[in-house]
């Protein structure tokens, strides 16, 4: 197996994990009986160590371990801790298990990128294939959970004849209520697996060494990006990019659900098997977007390839709240998915690296990725569960449009004042280019 290959196949494993047990976890933790405090409690786990994972990848792990050593201890412990997941429901072993897991787990997004640009030949022609191949693993992870999902005992009554017939049968009997609720847990086991397998594979990548700080680099450089937010166009740009990751997130947070509750409860009434492949539309499209992200940021400019972007989560959520009834739509709708991720998220980390000086672009990078991974992500998992159970659910029925007009609204706001307040320099103008903060 060629080196390339190799890097293809750690991006598919790696982001296999995370799509396996995230969609359908914000409808899995309610029915375990867990208040909207501790469902919150144990989405935040992931944020909060993007936040420290800000620090430890970059200060800690990178520079004292080998990579492909760090990744494979990460994914045999964090592995064991999600499948743990699986085989607990009381909530004070779901919430260490998943700490472990992510503790684990986030660093090693970093450190796949780091393996990968240390083991190719051309980074700049061959990172976008390898990275594809995370986009094609979350992909892979919501497929299994069509057959997984699946009421065999009616399958097996029905005796269906040959291969077409046996599918048909399959596709047609899909797990609900309880069952499917029981049935969930094995998204936590399948993410294990692959954790698992991938701590195994870590074992046959290129060997990458610890990278030792340069003398006079400075050490904690996050002190140098955090400066770069006294000009107000980077500012703006950051409090935008908070703004953006909580609708993204507001977008896990109820999407499953919604998708799965029936058309007389408001919902779209998606069959519990195909909730995850109609959410994994939108990675579909996300790799066909990035084809064209180049030409639009040439034709439109930076502010209104953002712009677009984040208007993608408005009109996603209008859908949601205005044409919940029509299921055809609100799967076609999907594909916005797509456009939100490359034109914004995508778009910012190429922003930054364009603007921001060379000796403080990846501690940027990361500034930004607190804001995308960490501190958006950690406002939403605290406040959706809530709005979710305690403000728009009412007698067992949820408003549903009330719900989905919130983030509609935050997008909303979010795009004017990217369109009012963001004014960046011209790129390549020494005179009004960001310059390194001084010490």
């Amino acid at each position: 197996m060629g080196v390339r290959l190799k890097l293809f196949v750690m991006m598919v494993l790696q982001f296999f994990i995370w799509g396996a047990w995230l969609p359908l976890i914000f409808g899995y933790l309610p029915g375990l009986g867990f208040a909207p405090w501790q469902q919150s409690m144990i989405l935040n786990a992931f944020p909060v160590a993007a936040i420290v994972g800000m620090f430890f990848s970059n200060q800690f792990a990178d520079r004292n371990f080998a990579a492909e050593k760090f990744l494979a201890f990460s994914h045999l412990v964090g592995g064991l801790a999600i499948l743990g997941c699986g085989f607990v429901t009381d909530f004070t072993s779901f919430f260490v298990l998943m700490l472990v897991h992510c503790l684990l787990y986030v660093p090693t997004i970093s450190i796949t990128n780091s393996i990968a640009f240390a083991n190719m030949k051309d980074a700049q022609n061959e990172f976008g294939i390898v990275r594809m191949g995370g986009t094609v693993g979350w992909i892979l992870a919501a497929w299994p959970f069509t057959f997984i999902f699946v009421n065999w005992e009616a399958v097996q009554a029905a005796n269906p004849g040959g291969i077409v017939a046996w599918i048909g049968s399959a596709l047609a009997n899909p797990l609900q209520g309880e069952a499917l609720q029981s049935a969930t847990k094995w998204t936590f086991v399948v993410a294990g697996i692959a954790s698992l397998l991938l701590a195994a594979f870590s074992l046959v990548l290129p060997h990458t060494p610890a990278k030792k700080a340069e003398k006079g680099e400075e050490t904690f450089a996050w002190f140098e990006a955090v400066k770069l937010l006294k000009h107000p166009f980077v500012l703006v740009l950051w409090l935008v990019t908070f703004m953006d990751s909580f609708v993204h997130n507001c977008y896990f947070n109820w999407t499953g659900q919604f998708l799965g509750t029936p058309q007389e409860a408001g919902g779209v009434g998606i069959p519990g098997n195909w909730i995850m492949p109609v959410m994994s539309v939108g990675q579909l499209f996300e790799i066909l977007t990035m084809f064209v992200l180049g030409m639009t940021l040439k034709n439109l400019g930076w502010r209104t390839t953002m712009i677009v972007g984040i208007l993608g989560h408005a009109a996603r959520f209008a859908v949601y709240a205005f044409l919940p009834q029509s299921p055809v739509l609100i799967i076609v709708v999907q594909m916005l998915h797509g456009i939100c991720y490359a034109f914004f998220f995508a778009t910012v980390y190429i922003f930054v690296d364009a603007y921001f000086p060379k000796n403080v672009r990846n501690s940027a990078q990361g500034l930004f990725n607190v804001m995308i991974l960490g501190v958006g992500a950690l406002v939403a998992n605290s406040i959706c569960p809530w709005l979710f159970q305690e403000v728009f659910t009412q007698n067992g029925k949820t408003d549903f449009r009330g719900l989905f007009l919130v983030p509609c609204f935050v997008a909303t706001v979010a795009a004017i004042a990217l369109a009012i307040f963001f004014h960046p320099p011209k790129s390549g103008n020494e005179d009004v280019s960001i310059s390194a903060p001084s010490h």
